[in-house]
């Protein structure tokens, strides 16, 4: 058990770029502070070269894990294989040789291979790796079922850590490993049961959203100034409490780095015409929960309803209240940084918070629980496909110019029996739990042109 726990400790977010090391100091100098750059040039540093947390894996884990894939022979171009079974993604950044989101990282008495935030938070638009931006390639179930048994482990995980591939419980992941800590972080056992839950289906926001949101995750429901809430995925067994005292003033440094991103500009041509009578439209129907943009944006920070927005409540109703008293009991929720004297506890909200939409043409699926492939979908709720499949592939072959999105295969039928676990999370099936693509409706009232109109100039965000 000691050694299954220890493979565990990744998922719970980072928090929520197109940057690359290149690119970094343009980001920072969106702020105007030579402090601010310095300190998100350091963030981006300690973010891209420090192995936070010992490794899971073994060294021989990554060139064995062919073995757990049903072929005879390790495949011709194995680098490409590895990248397209598990939805990883070069890294544009020096990493070992290794895919964004894996890192070399100390074993007891070895070197071995671990995992950083980028497994989740960084992924693949236009063909191009970008730190920042949700991975929804991943298979993250399958990459710790493989690695695992390549290492002599049974590769039973103890819940579900993906259903759908693209998508984690990333909500599951923090109750889980909180229960086997006291609120000074120090280990305790038997778990203490917060109410898991593994079937909230999570979409990966977009980090560069951070910068205008005074409140995070779907529900807006912890502080955006909280540092100690992005070290929540060092909750590895092997973590002492002072390991997470050392490393909080990187994770300050690293806070920086993510309010100074920007997002990466839609790469192919754009109608200015149509996206001007676009802009009205969005500004009249969609600015009061989104924010206007511009050189003097706004942005609302609104949490909306459930019997309102209407989108699948799993993910809200999904994280008990249990988990709130001992995430805000915690050292986690004990922050003081000149704000609040009682530090950042997390709040109860009474459904989800529209989100910014900077950036948005990279980001789908869309929705909390991405089970809405495009923009097109997301405006005429008629249009959502109720059972599809996709590629999972990144390049502009991919993706969808004109709805705005991931190109599908819509099914008729649910998947074989017969499919391999692997193969079904492939499938995003819209009646299951935690995966409804109802609500947000607010589209539906606009003419198809119309809809096209407003398309068009989110492109330009």
């Amino acid at each position: 058990m000691t050694r299954l726990f220890a493979t565990l400790a990744l998922l719970v977010t980072c928090g929520p770029t197109f940057a690359t090391e290149k690119e970094l100091p343009v980001a920072g100098k969106s702020s105007g502070s030579t402090e601010q750059i310095s300190q998100a040039e350091k963030g981006y540093k300690a973010l891209t070269q420090t192995a936070f947390i010992p490794a899971f894996w073994t060294q021989n884990a990554i060139p064995n894990a062919w073995k757990q894939w049903g072929v005879t022979e390790k495949p011709a171009n194995y680098t490409a294989a590895v990248l397209e079974r598990y939805g990883l993604h070069t890294a544009p950044y020096p990493n070992d040789g290794l895919p964004m989101g894996l890192r070399k990282a100390s074993r007891v008495l070895s070197t071995g291979v671990g995992i950083d935030c980028m497994l989740c938070h960084a992924g693949s638009i236009d063909g191009k790796s970008t730190v920042g931006l949700g991975n929804t390639s991943l298979d993250v179930q399958t990459l710790f079922e493989d690695l695992a048994k390549v290492d002599g482990l049974s590769g039973n995980l103890p819940f579900t850590f993906s259903n759908v591939r693209g998508t984690s419980e990333a909500g599951g992941f923090g109750v889980y490993l909180l229960g086997f800590r006291n609120p000074d972080l120090t280990m305790r056992t038997p778990r203490k049961e917060l109410g898991l839950r593994d079937d909230l289906c999570e979409d990966v926001p977009a980090w560069w959203l951070m910068k205008k949101k005074k409140t995070i995750y779907h529900t807006g429901a912890t502080d955006s100034r909280s540092v100690r809430t992005l070290m929540q995925f060092m909750m590895h067994p092997l973590t002492m409490p002072k390991d997470f005292e050392k490393h909080e003033p990187a994770f300050r440094d690293i806070q920086q780095y993510l309010i100074n991103l920007e997002p990466p500009k839609y790469p192919y041509p754009v109608d200015e015409p149509k996206a001007a009578k676009g802009k009205v439209l969005f500004n009249q129907n969609c600015a009061a929960c989104h924010g206007t943009y511009g050189e003097k944006w706004t942005y609302p920070n609104k949490v909306i309803p459930l019997d309102e927005i209407g989108t699948d409540p799993t993910r809200h109703k999904g994280i008990d209240v249990a988990y709130g008293k001992e995430y805000s009991a915690s050292w986690f929720g004990k922050e003081k940084n000149g704000w609040f004297v009682g530090g950042l506890p997390l709040r109860a909200t009474a459904g989800y918070q529209a989100p910014p939409l900077d950036g948005i043409w990279a980001t789908a699926p869309y929705f909390h629980n991405g089970s809405v492939p495009t923009l097109d979908g997301v405006l005429s709720s008629k249009a959502r496909p109720k059972r599809y499949t996709r590629s999972f592939k990144t390049d502009e072959a991919a993706y969808d110019k004109v709805k705005v999105g991931w190109k599908v295969t819509e099914l008729r039928d649910p998947p074989s029996e017969k499919l391999s676990p692997h193969e079904a999370r492939k499938i995003y099936d819209t009646s299951k739990p935690g995966r409804s693509s109802a609500g947000h409706i607010y589209g539906d009232d606009l003419t198809a042109e119309q809809r096209a109109q407003v398309i068009e100039y989110l492109k330009t965000l």
